[in-house]
């Protein structure tokens, strides 16, 4: 089964604290860059190739989804396929057409003009090709082991590839609303042969059809580590031969800066399936480069490495949860920052001296020329934002998991000080999974991070936070603890914008959701500005990176241990102005 559900933390199950193989390649090239562009969220100008890899990705697997007709021969059916190419293409040009208009910071204002059908149909010549190259090998073996099952219009696997006319496989479709009658019925079907007969060119088709990230399905379609601490999503994985052979799709050639990173992507992901497959271990993996039209074998980890694989990721991913928390300082000093070489290095490069001295990528010298931001009252830097406290109070009123304001289903309770009382919950999903271990008693929660939900405080919960009996404690070591009534759950911040990004997508439950981020730097510290649906008005969107952005009664908020600010349309007040 090539998707899963999380352990704990509910169906969305997506945290910045868990370890993803992009989250370790990147890790493992810089981990400046992983902690400035995972960590906080911190994001370069958007350019195309980040937008054909998605589309392309997802026209090939729509293409393979198709049901070829009866055909005589190889030559018949490759022409059918490359027949089929040219209105894929052409939708695809059209999603990733508009998906750039909708960037609001694009790398190059005529980038996507470069992009053309033609070049997309290149692209997606050179995926079929490598599937058809598994329709001959099928052929040549006579179909697979599940030939004749199929045949009888059986189903050899639990979670069966995706193909129009079959209804998708949600991994919850408790949560989609009337799945059960919709129609999937499709313009054509697959043909079979009676049982016994040899096989046919486009009964091979069928049989090689791996399963894919099914297009139609809006849910996450991941795997998930039995101890909720690692997942991944695959992109297609070959099986009709009986073997499991993991392969990620790339939209460039293997000459690409970032295919060194390549093997240790598929190794994790040979490393999760093993994880999640009573011990299966994954035969082959291989990288498919569209545009070179090439495919990329590597050896996949044997069983006797799998032990050892599994202490090198815990290890990675402890370190990356050790890393700075609070509010993150920028830039960094000329001895901390990175030298810039690994693919993919932008942020992570920026350095300024103690006697201003500046040294930027090329495209980053407009941010050497940004004035210092003059902060006086109302607003307070970014660096006097109240982080961790202390409290004291009865933990009642258990709750969860439920949905948090990301639809993460997280754990929560109430903590009551005498006629006061303040949620507590966890700051994303499996951040505090003991939390309800102490409920009635008088506890101690040291390390708990302030924010405010719907006009209410709360206190976020992370892996730093501890939750103590408050009768073990020595009244000598206990820390300085902070009354509910002063907790700060509200700043007025001022700084320039470093980079904007609007994200869109659909819930679990088929509802559809936009989420702005906005990356407000006041030259000495940088956090996070998030608008989410109403929200989110015509002055956030007009705001440039160098533009001047002031608000008033920001949320708190807490990701994986970063400040996070929130911008609630009722009380937030804002006032843009540019130095332009």
């Amino acid at each position: 089964m090539p998707v899963g559900l999380p352990p704990r933390g509910g169906p969305l199950g997506r945290t910045r604290g868990r370890l993803s193989a992009s989250a370790l390649t990147t890790y493992l090239r810089c981990p400046q860059q992983w902690s400035l562009g995972y960590q906080l969220g911190l994001q370069g100008s958007t350019r195309p190739s980040q937008i054909l890899g998605v589309v392309l990705e997802d026209a090939l697997c729509e293409a393979l989804m198709m049901h070829p007709p009866e055909v005589s021969s190889f030559d018949a059916l490759q022409e059918w396929a490359f027949n089929q190419l040219d209105a894929v293409a052409a939708t695809a040009m059209d999603t990733g057409t508009k998906a750039w208009e909708d960037v609001l910071w694009k790398s190059a204002d005529d980038a996507w003009d470069a992009v053309s059908i033609s070049s997309l149909k290149e692209r997606l010549i050179g995926g079929m090709n490598l599937f058809l190259e598994e329709v001959k090998a099928c052929h040549a073996a006579g179909g697979g082991p599940f030939l004749d099952l199929r045949r009888t219009h059986g189903q050899p696997f639990e979670v069966p590839e995706p193909s129009l006319g079959a209804p998708p496989s949600f991994p919850l479709p408790e949560k989609v609303r009337d799945v059960e009658l919709r129609a999937w019925t499709p313009p054509s079907s697959a043909t079979w042969s009676k049982e016994g007969s040899e096989i046919t060119w486009h009964e091979a088709w069928e049989c090689a059809r791996p399963w894919f990230k099914d297009p139609r399905v809006h849910q996450p379609q991941r795997l998930y580590h039995p101890d909720g601490w690692a997942s991944g999503e695959l992109d297609l994985v070959l099986r009709w031969d009986g073997r499991i052979r993991i392969v990620d799709i790339k939209s460039g050639n293997p000459g690409s800066i970032f295919s060194s990173s390549l093997e240790h992507q598929l190794r994790f992901y040979a490393w999760l399936w093993h994880a999640t497959h009573e011990g299966e271990v994954v035969a082959e993996m291989e990288g498919w480069y569209l545009e070179a039209g090439e495919r990329v074998p590597y050896s996949a980890p044997s069983e006797e490495e799998m032990e050892g694989l599994t202490k090198i990721y815990a290890e990675h991913h402890r370190s990356m949860q050790g890393h700075a928390s609070g509010v993150m300082p920028f830039p960094a000093p000329p001895e901390s920052a990175c030298d810039g070489t690994a693919a993919g290095c932008v942020w992570c490069g920026v350095s300024r001296s103690n006697d201003g001295g500046w040294n930027v990528p090329g495209n980053l010298d407009w941010i050497s020329t940004l004035p210092e931001v003059n902060i006086g009252p109302p607003y307070a830097p970014l660096g006097h934002v109240q982080g961790r406290v202390a409290v004291t109070g009865r933990l009642t009123g258990a709750w969860g998991p439920m949905p948090n304001h990301f639809a993460e289903h997280v754990l929560g309770a109430v903590l009551v000080v005498g006629d006061q009382h303040i949620t507590v919950e966890e700051s994303e999903p499996g951040a505090f999974p003991d939390l309800h271990e102490l409920l009635e008693q008088e506890i101690m929660v040291i390390d708990a991070l302030p924010g405010v939900w719907r006009d209410q405080a709360r206190l976020y919960l992370d892996r730093s936070t501890q939750l103590m009996k408050r009768a073990d404690m020595d009244d000598s070591s206990l820390p300085k603890l902070t009354r509910l009534g002063l907790l700060r759950t509200r700043a007025n911040v001022k700084g320039h914008v470093l980079s904007i990004r609007r994200r869109s997508g659909t819930r679990i439950d088929g509802k559809p959701w936009t989420m702005l981020s906005i990356m407000l730097w006041d030259g000495h510290h940088l956090a996070e500005v998030v608008a989410f649906g109403a929200s989110i008005n015509q002055r956030l969107l007009s705001l440039h990176p160098g533009d001047g952005l002031a608000m008033t009664g920001v949320e708190l908020g807490w990701r994986s241990g970063i400040l996070q600010l929130r911008i609630d349309n009722r009380k937030t007040r804002m006032e843009t102005f540019s130095i332009r």
